[in-house]
């Protein structure tokens, strides 16, 4: 078991973090793209686009499941407790008011009204007050994906259950239709996804902990710069889409 006071950072998680980040660059790129008409695709039904959506919001919080599995060990021995929590909370969840105003004055018809942030600040919570709950994680992680899949035919066959469409309610993923948004992280099935990564983490840290980089030595060449990447994931993701942006509008501009 590796030791709390081992477990300020864990190089493997940050930098698979970062490959999540640069997987979701390259897919915002080409939706910049497609929204200034210079490529021709179809973001919301091609399966090519929305199986690397799904995969890449996976991965994002697959890694925030095993981060936070890291901090709940931490809380042994280096006072990782609730005031840090809610400092790092508060962060997310203020990112997430930004992201909602940005998409405003860009798309003020398909506002982001619970995205990847939105979902994450509340999932951190959840996570937080059952993560000893152990291997039940597991189980309860597959109930809450298999239950985004089967609400269309629950909702079919029970009318009255239609309010989960509604805004708002529609935040916890129990919907026979996707809302009209341009980015959209219900609870169902993503809590899942969280918690099957704090069951793989805790696990990872009682039997594995180098394959979290818990290992003696430190990261080197190309791991390493994906784990420094890796540690400033909020503040890249609330900067990406507008340096992005602001490429292709120069582009644009300058080709007349």
């Amino acid at each position: 078991m590796v030791t709390p006071e081992r477990l300020s950072r864990l190089d493997r998680i940050d930098a698979l973090r970062a490959v999540a980040m640069l997987w979701m660059t390259a897919y915002h790129f080409a939706f910049d793209l497609d929204h200034f008409r210079l490529i021709v695709q179809d973001f919301h039904r091609d399966p090519f686009w929305t199986w690397q959506r799904t995969a890449i919001v996976s991965l994002f919080l697959f890694t925030a499941g095993l981060s936070q599995a890291v901090a709940l060990e931490q809380t042994r021995g280096l006072g990782q407790g609730w005031r840090r929590f809610w400092r790092r909370w508060a962060q997310v969840a203020g990112a997430a008011l930004l992201v909602s105003a940005g998409s405003a004055l860009m798309f003020p018809k398909t506002f982001i009204y619970f995205g990847v942030l939105h979902g994450i600040a509340v999932m951190l919570i959840v996570v937080r007050l059952t993560a000893g709950w152990g291997g039940w994680l597991w189980p309860l992680g597959a109930l809450a994906i298999g239950a985004r899949f089967a609400a269309p035919l629950i909702i079919a066959a029970v009318p009255a259950l239609e309010v989960f469409n509604t805004p708002g309610l529609n935040a916890l993923g129990f919907i026979s239709r996707l809302p009209v948004t341009e980015d959209y992280v219900p609870l169902q099935p993503w809590l899942g996804v969280m918690w099957w990564g704090v069951a793989a983490g805790r696990w990872a840290l009682a039997h594995r902990p180098q394959w979290l980089g818990a290992a003696d030595a430190p990261a080197t060449g190309l791991c390493r710069g994906l784990a420094v990447l890796g540690r400033w994931s909020l503040s890249y993701y609330l900067l990406h889409q507008p340096v992005l942006i602001g490429l292709v509008t120069a582009f644009v501009w300058l080709r007349g």
